[in-house]
């Protein structure tokens, strides 16, 4: 006997989506780390700085999402300089300092959540991109030259089966 239907769900996150000259950047900070055995780099077309996780989420309600995170944006410079290994294994690209105009995006996608019905993340942002997971023993590598990153927009996307789909950009 079949139990009740399931209804379908899409796995959503916001995020800063770079463009192919930061991605590529972008990994070659990752390629300059020592990763140790059963580490797991993350493949170029996936790096990206994580505004919200949102998880699973019913996918009728897309189109009322797609909508609903569209917030007011300015365009702004995020500086990536320091590269780190912290406690969980996961080895990072972060900024030393956190730009206004980042903190004030991220704020204001925490209201439109909330706004949607949906609960913000509790934890203090602290923006990075992943650059492997399950790293513990990584080498960090030396101070490089810095990534300028000018963000011209931000992103809703879906992660089906370890494929990351950009579902609208906003600018």
């Amino acid at each position: 006997m079949d139990g009740p239907a399931r209804t379908p769900t899409t796995r959503l996150f916001l995020a800063l989506w770079p463009e192919p000259d930061v991605r590529h950047l972008l990994s070659e900070w990752r390629d300059a780390w020592t990763w140790p055995a059963g580490a797991a780099p993350v493949q170029a077309d996936k790096l990206h700085l994580t505004l919200h996780f949102l998880g699973s989420l019913p996918s009728d309600r897309l189109p009322q999402l797609l909508d609903g995170f569209a917030v007011p944006f300015e365009p702004f410079r995020v500086d990536l300089t320091r590269a780190a290994l912290w406690h969980n294994g996961i080895a990072v690209l972060e900024p030393t300092l956190t730009p206004p105009a980042l903190a004030a995006l991220h704020a204001r996608l925490s209201d439109a959540l909330g706004a949607l019905g949906l609960q913000p993340e509790t934890r203090r942002y602290r923006p990075h991109v992943t650059m492997a997971r399950r790293a513990a023993g990584a080498t960090v590598p030396a101070d490089g030259a810095p990534i300028v990153w000018d963000v011209r927009g931000y992103a809703l996307v879906a992660s089906e089966n370890g494929v990351y789909t950009v579902l609208r950009a906003y600018a």
